[in-house]
């Protein structure tokens, strides 16, 4: 990168400039390692001023950028690109406010998720979402992935728990999208940004809603011969009525992996529940009860209550474990979240074991079983010859399979770069267009994240001349900048 420029990039963030070689490999790559590019640099600012100077600069040069958080992502969401820079909002981690009346929190994005729970737990409080890398992984990531959990089944993922945001824009203005009431009138525009990836803009800030603890809550494990009486009893519980705060589902693969990485205690078994009940004790007693005949009448032959929080704690260790596990257990592995409808479990887990055998690998599958969220993970081993290239092509066979069943290529992981090219098997291409005059709204120039989620680039650069506004934009999104 010109000296110059760098030099102006210097004088925003001063000593927070990462342009050694060396130290830029910390940000070649997310939590996808498959995608490697190195950016030209790295900047760490600590404020939203010192991001506005960034973009601003960035708008001015025309050079690209990929904001970052703690680079847990599994989709190359936060991959740099090429002649680009990467804006780390590492250092960005404090949380501002604290407004238990209101039930509100406000954090700058490089917070990290457990941090939010873990301050405002005292009081009786949480904040519901909770992905597996949630000791680690940053409130702006899941703002950018809308991140899920095990526990968004009841509570829903973190679009519902973000109720405004500071945003700088490509252009480096500032924009105050959303408010901290309930149900504000106008465009969702919070809904808008919340998991597009850092395509739109950098959130700065952001006011999450949490929740209050409830009275009881109960964690049940129950072990079956196979996947499919498990999926069985998912069906049937659901079916009943019953909204419990989670259902999780392991396969036999992933709880070996999760037993010898965290000795959580599972029982070797063919498909492995746990469901968790919380509210008042009256209540969760009762459903309980149910769900526990459920289980046995679907083919559970051993049935666990965790009877303090300290077990509770240590089930789910070994589930959050799981993805990390899997390299006790396979020297290499994808990991895929296609969505599918809960009835359709069976059918995709049986073709799933096909298309396995037929490629010569193991898949180990670990997912958020009552909302249909799987988490296929992929083994191979990339020293042996063509692995590697079937393991990729099964994974894209696999989201192909949910597509077919009605579901959906992504569930919480989002779609980055990896996943960019099976958009078109879920929307044609007038679909497409049309979500890029959102993007073209709010980043004409595309320098926001560019060449992400989107098989290619298209409406903004396609336009002769100076960008001009789509109709839709001027009635639509742009009026509320």
């Amino acid at each position: 990168m010109d000296a110059h420029i760098l030099d102006q990039f210097r004088a925003i963030v001063g000593r927070g400039l990462i342009s050694d070689p060396s130290q830029l490999h910390t940000y070649e790559c997310d939590g996808l390692t498959n995608f490697r590019v190195m950016p030209m640099a790295v900047l760490l600012p600590k404020s939203t001023e010192e991001v506005q100077g960034i973009v601003r600069l960035c708008n001015r040069e025309k050079i690209p950028f990929v904001a970052r958080g703690s680079g847990t992502g599994l989709s190359g969401g936060a991959l740099p690109v090429d002649k680009g820079i990467v804006i780390s909002l590492a250092r960005m981690n404090r949380i501002l406010e604290v407004d238990l009346p209101n039930a509100r929190v406000v954090v700058e994005p490089g917070v990290i998720n457990a941090e939010v729970t873990a301050r405002v737990a005292p009081q009786g409080y949480f904040y519901a979402p909770d992905p597996s890398s949630q000791s680690v992984c940053s409130i702006g990531g899941n703002v950018a992935e809308n991140s899920g959990g095990a526990h968004c089944l009841k509570y829903g993922f973190t679009t519902t728990h973000v109720l405004a945001l500071e945003v700088v824009l490509p252009d480096g203005s500032l924009v105050h999208f959303g408010s901290r009431a309930v149900d504000r009138p106008g465009y969702d525009l919070p809904g808008i940004f919340v998991g597009s990836e850092g395509t739109l803009g950098i959130a700065t800030k952001v006011v999450l809603r949490i929740v209050k603890k409830p009275e009881v809550i109960q964690t049940l494990l129950a072990a079956f011969n196979s996947t499919n009486e498990a999926g069985t009893a998912v069906s049937e519980i659901i079916g009943a009525g019953m909204l419990p705060a989670a259902i999780e589902m392991m396969d036999n693969l992933s709880i070996q992996a999760a037993e010898a990485s965290v000795h959580a205690g599972y029982p070797n078994c063919g498909g492995l529940l746990l469901v968790e009940l919380d509210g008042p004790a009256a209540e969760v007693d009762d459903l309980m009860e149910q769900v526990g005949q459920i289980c046995t009448q679907s083919g559970a032959w051993e049935i666990r209550v965790a009877q303090t929080e300290t077990e509770r704690a240590v089930v789910w260790k070994g589930r959050k474990a799981a993805f990390a596990a899997m390299g006790r257990i396979s020297p290499n592995y994808i990991v895929q979240d296609g969505v599918i409808p809960r009835t359709a479990l069976p059918k995709v887990l049986n073709e799933i074991e096909r298309m396995s055998a037929k490629q010569g690998l193991k898949v180990a599958n670990v997912f958020h079983a009552g909302d249909g969220n799987l988490h296929p993970l992929v083994l191979y081993d990339r020293r042996v010859p063509g692995q590697e290239e079937r393991a990729m092509e099964l994974s894209i066979n696999i989201l192909r399979l949910c597509v077919q069943c009605g579901g959906s290529i992504t569930g919480e992981h989002g779609v980055g770069e990896e996943k960019k090219m099976m958009m078109g098997e879920m929307f044609a291409e007038p679909d497409l267009e049309t979500m890029q005059l959102v993007r073209c709204a709010f980043d004409p120039q595309q320098l926001s994240n560019p060449g992400k989620m989107f098989p290619r680039t298209r409406l903004c650069a396609e336009r002769t001349g100076s960008y001009q506004p789509h109709p839709l934009e001027v009635a639509g999104v742009a009026q509320f900048f």
